[in-house]
């Protein structure tokens, strides 16, 4: 699916709606020295191996593309739920 590079919505900031640019919304690297990453090693350690069942086969087919828009005015930026598609792009 394709998003509008920009588009107007309602800014919680400026409390109406504004123009806002659109970007999607992509996840940091994750910490290896982080705490639940500290903690997940611990348990996997020695004999038994893993807490919980490693995940195998996954059921889902999609990813939800989660949007970021920031405002045009103040800078402030929102997150927009996610909907669930195989393709997300902003339509250039």
């Amino acid at each position: 699916m394709k998003f509008p590079k920009e588009m107007r919505t309602f800014c919680p900031s400026c409390k109406r709606h504004t123009l806002h640019s659109v970007s999607l919304y992509k996840r940091g690297k994750e910490r290896a020295s982080s705490w639940g990453a500290r903690r997940q090693a611990r348990r996997k350690r020695g004999y038994g191996g893993q807490k919980f069942p490693e995940l195998i086969r996954t059921a889902k087919t999609t990813k939800k593309a989660t949007l970021r828009l920031k405002c045009k005015e103040c800078n402030k930026e929102v997150m927009r739920k996610g909907t669930r598609l195989r393709k997300a792009e902003i339509a250039g």
